[in-house]
């Protein structure tokens, strides 16, 4: 007996340096599944939006109050797949991760109009990415950022795991 494919489920993330401090990247607190930091983002609302990209410019206004003109959006550095629930239904996600530069400045949560059960956002240094014990999401966040600022963004998209 074969289960049936989870219905795909497309999102859109932003991995988010510091313009101010480079080394630094966002990070957004949730308490769900005993708690993680997952990078900002989420699924694509739909045909109309256009694309990945619009997505994550959208997401980082309701998750975080930034304005579209404060983010220096790259392109796209990564990709996920992995099933979970959402709203308590399987689904097949299929994540596209985008570089943004913003200032910490530009972080307004009293502009947020979706906070999604972000319990804080918080600025990272790699070091405290690589010696944390916390579950943070996509897992390899801390190799692909240094590869980004050692190198560069990747020619074609990285695949990341869970």
């Amino acid at each position: 007996m074969t289960t049936p494919t989870p219905p795909l489920r497309e999102a859109a993330r932003a991995i988010v340096l510091d313009t101010d401090q480079q080394a630094r990247v966002l990070l957004l607190r949730y308490d769900e599944g005993g708690g993680f930091w997952a990078t900002p983002g989420g699924s694509l609302e739909d045909a109309d939006e256009g694309d990945h990209a619009a997505a994550v410019l959208r997401e980082m206004g309701e998750e975080l109050g930034v304005l579209e003109e404060a983010i220096e959006l790259g392109g796209q550095l990564a990709e996920r797949s992995k099933e979970h629930l959402v709203g308590g239904r399987e689904v097949r996600q299929v994540e596209k991760y985008f570089l943004a530069r913003i200032s910490a400045a530009a972080i307004d949560p009293a502009r947020a109009s979706h906070s999604d059960n972000i319990r804080e956002h918080r600025w990272w240094t790699l070091t405290e990415l690589n010696a944390t014990d916390e579950t943070i999401y996509p897992l390899g966040l801390a190799d692909l950022v240094t590869g980004v600022l050692e190198h560069g963004a990747p020619v074609r998209p990285v695949v990341l795991d869970g």
